[in-house]
């Protein structure tokens, strides 16, 4: 029959079924793709990722920094205490765990675990920051001229931690000596000084010994920190490719567990590596420069160690302690809670440096960040 007799033709019906499946699978389509306004809503995916501005790092590596030098801090003066502790038989402290509770038990925490908080912080915060944003830049401009990545890695750890030895070198003075003190006129340790707060050590070690003394063991410093930084960096920078290879997450991120576990080995290892060197900047920047009068000495808020070795350089010093007190009682000393501090440490740096990345990061995706538009 034909179509005017009321009944469609087959090739009449395939067409109208034709336009209404393509129209119901352009509307289909056209609810599984985002408008511009919810695109904005969204954080960015993987594809989209790319290396944060040089504010971010900044911003995120001196709050990380900061944080966990402060939460670590009573672990770090145990690990003073136990390498700058006078040569005797047998020690006041046995290991990490008798240190700490008779520090606490003893001294308290304000004036004995956490002594030496002040120039700490005073020189954590500019320190890191710089130290941060110095190995991003020099990573990224390596990494862009052809560098491997890892020795892009192991040079902006060491550059970074160069540059920021010149702000966190006096701090570190400072904070070792307090740490070794404790509090004022204090009964329970002999530690060589005794200075009544902070800025009276500073005065005291300007006054007599001039500025120089505030970097006094800044080569040893150097020779800790600087391959200490290298080799935390470049571990950590492979713990977290390896870790996101094998994660796999949509977003390109790790876990919280497994960035902690990638920056406290990390930490761990680097800090295990380089524990003699850490001995020797502890012992050269602590020591007690022989006095030239009993009157000097005490005005100079110092006194006299008796029977204590006076190291003249840093090779001096490893010879001494491994000749004398072996590789473990010399140049291993204190390293229970060297590894602890730093595997620790490195893990809340790390952890918090990278959820202020991405906080900074949704900030500005959102349009809710301050300093500049997504």
């Amino acid at each position: 029959m034909s179509s005017e007799g009321g009944i469609s033709s087959p090739t009449a019906t395939t067409s109208s079924a034709t336009a209404a499946a393509a129209a119901s699978m352009s509307q289909l389509q056209s609810s599984f793709n985002p408008s511009p306004a919810l695109k904005r809503a969204l954080p960015p995916t993987v594809a989209e990722e790319h290396e944060p501005p040089y504010l971010d790092v900044l911003l995120a590596g001196g709050m990380g920094g900061t944080i966990a030098d402060f939460i670590m801090h009573s672990v770090d003066t145990v690990k003073t205490r136990l390498q700058g502790q006078p040569t005797a038989n047998p020690p006041k402290y046995n290991n990490m765990f008798h240190a700490y509770s008779t520090i606490l038990r003893e001294e308290g925490v304000s004036r004995g675990l956490y002594s030496g908080l002040a120039p700490a912080m005073t020189g954590s915060l500019p320190g890191t920051t710089l130290y941060f944003g110095t190995y991003e830049y020099t990573k990224r401009t390596l990494t862009a001229a052809g560098c491997p990545d890892t020795l892009a890695h192991l040079a902006g750890g060491s550059i970074g931690d160069f540059f920021a030895s010149f702000i966190y070198v006096p701090s570190e003075v400072l904070k070792t000596r307090m740490q070794l003190q404790g509090r004022y006129n204090n009964p329970s340790f002999i530690s060589g000084y005794n200075y009544k707060n902070t800025w009276h050590a500073l005065q005291m070690i300007v006054k007599y010994d001039g500025v120089a003394a505030l970097y006094q063991g800044y080569r040893a410093t150097l020779m800790r920190d600087v391959p200490f930084s290298a080799l935390q960096f470049a571990f950590y920078e492979k713990f977290k490719a390896e870790a996101r290879k094998w994660e796999a997450r949509p977003d390109g991120q790790m876990s919280l567990h497994i960035e902690t576990a990638c920056g406290g080995v990390a930490g761990g290892l680097a800090g295990f590596l380089t524990t003699p060197l850490d001995v020797m900047k502890t012992l050269l920047q602590t020591q007690v420069k022989k006095p030239t009068s009993s009157s000097t000495s005490i005005a100079a808020g110092t006194v006299a160690a008796s029977n204590q070795k006076y190291y003249v350089g840093i090779w001096d010093g490893l010879k001494w302690n491994l000749k004398h007190h072996g590789v473990i009682g010399g140049l291993f000393r204190g390293v229970g809670p060297r590894v602890f501090w730093t595997s620790l440490q490195s893990a809340i740096m790390f952890v918090f440096y990278e959820q202020a990345i991405h906080l900074q990061e949704n900030m500005r995706h959102f349009g809710h960040y301050p300093y500049a538009s997504s």
